[in-house]
């Protein structure tokens, strides 16, 4: 019969597929089915687990990774807010800091005032050209001694800058004689002047970093001995130092008491004036109208504020 009925096509087996297919689409259909098969296990896995019991008739413990949609999943705990009792604050990254020597540190990237840094390099050249030790000597005749007990073990500072031969243990023990003074003592105790101070060769001093800030000036300290010595040159004696501090001391006295009695009499001129006025600014002042004639015939004259009444003479 021709044409009668639907037209089929040939059956081709599954051997006849696979023999049109590439090697690259065969190898990506056997991956594809592996993985299935792998899903496929695994969800058996999780099933057959949570179907389970232990011998507590529970089901066994599993932990859930925070990775997992789960509601039951563990969150992670918040952080800590900080206290707002402190203040503010700023964060910084200590490994991105730069130290400049001077008592303080930078951000790095950032600029520095140059005319600080200078300041601090001129302080640092000042303070390393004294902080340097002279030279030793393999005869120990030829090395400076302790002019109190013999040594060579002196302090080399002292010498350079003060011209002091002593060791660190003399210096120690005596220190009504080798302390060191700070300019502020020296002109209180001892009433030395800053040109007699800043005299190297008259008061020799050593230079000390400012501990207020590195870019201040430094600070200058002298040997206690030599400034009671040049003290007592100017002044005569310690009797007479003690005299001109005393006299001083008590005229310092004197101006403090008089610029006090000063302020306290301008005090009480400025009250007296406040008072004084205030006392004229409540007194009242009258404000009469025209004369009036009253009853028996006689003037009067009555103010239009408190209505206080004056008897007016008529002309």
């Amino acid at each position: 019969m021709s044409g009668a009925g639907p037209s089929r096509q040939p059956i081709t087996s599954p051997s006849d597929t696979q023999a049109e297919l590439t090697p690259e689409q065969v190898k990506r259909i056997e991956i594809n089915r592996l993985k299935a098969k792998a899903r496929q296990r695994e969800r058996e896995q999780q099933a057959s687990s949570s179907s389970n019991v232990n011998r507590n008739n529970k089901r066994p413990l599993d932990v859930t990774p925070a990775t997992s949609s789960s509601p039951t999943r563990s969150k992670p705990e918040p952080k800590l807010k900080r206290d707002s009792r402190l203040g503010k604050y700023f964060d910084y990254d200590l490994s991105k800091m730069v130290n400049t020597k001077g008592g303080f540190l930078v951000e790095d990237g950032k600029e520095v005032d140059e005319e600080v840094r200078a300041k601090e390099r001129e302080r640092e050249r000042q303070r390393a050209r004294q902080n340097q030790d002279p030279p030793m000597f393999m005869d120990r005749n030829m090395n400076p001694k302790c002019q109190e007990c013999g040594t060579v073990d002196i302090d080399f500072t002292f010498k350079k800058v003060f011209g002091c031969l002593v060791c660190n243990r003399c210096k120690n023990e005596k220190p009504e004689r080798y302390s060191l003074l700070t300019k502020t003592e020296c002109k209180t105790d001892y009433l030395l002047t800053d040109p007699e101070l800043r005299d190297q060769e008259l008061m020799p001093h050593l230079l000390k970093a400012n501990p207020h800030k590195s870019t201040f000036a430094n600070m200058m300290l002298f040997l206690r001995y030599q400034v009671e010595e040049f003290a007592w040159k100017k002044w005569g004696s310690p009797e007479a130092l003690d005299a001109e501090w005393e006299r001083r001391e008590a005229e310092k006295k004197k101006k403090k008491n008089k610029k006090f009695e000063d302020g306290l009499k301008e005090l009480r001129r400025r009250t007296r004036e406040t008072v004084w006025q205030r006392r004229k600014d409540a007194e009242h002042k009258h404000v009469f109208g025209v004369v009036e004639k009253g009853e028996n015939g006689e003037g009067k004259q009555i103010c239009h504020e408190c209505g206080f009444t004056i008897d007016v003479e008529e002309f």
